[in-house]
């Protein structure tokens, strides 16, 4: 599931992460669709205003890329000196030929192209936030 960037429970979400940090609205359905605006589910407070809308977040799940070695679960990511979040799952991709990782950054930090550090093996190397997923899918959409 890693070059589809599709999330493994306890490692990627949990029930501490909700779908707008996890960038899974799209299992909620739009502004104006049923789920939004009945809120038939549980926790749906946590992250829509009564309205339907989502509230602001403070983190995101972002993809990474640009390391040298493999970023494992509970690596810490790094803007300079301060930890700004940590590694949720990461391998290396056969199909791309490199190492890819998922994990959580501020809100701010989210941006295609940000460049942080991972921390891996003691040693600190640049990371880019990359768009996921991070190989495009061919799963089969209903029309």
């Amino acid at each position: 599931g890693a070059v589809e960037a599709l999330c493994l429970y306890g490692n990627d979400i949990d029930d501490t992460i909700n779908p707008v940090e996890a960038n899974l609205t799209w299992t909620i359905g739009g502004p104006k669709s049923r789920r939004r605006t009945e809120q038939g589910f549980n926790g749906a407070d946590k992250f829509l205003t009564p309205e339907g809308k989502l509230k602001k977040t403070t983190k995101k799940r972002v993809g990474l890329t640009g390391f040298k070695a493999p970023a494992r679960q509970g690596a810490e990511l790094y803007l300079g000196e301060e930890q700004i979040g940590h590694v949720t799952s990461g391998t290396f991709s056969p199909c791309l030929k490199k190492p890819i990782a998922m994990g959580y950054v501020a809100k701010e930090l989210a941006k295609e192209g940000t460049e942080i550090q991972v921390k891996i093996r003691n040693k600190m190397q640049t990371a880019v936030v990359t768009k996921m997923p991070f190989v495009e899918t061919s799963y089969y959409k209903a029309a």
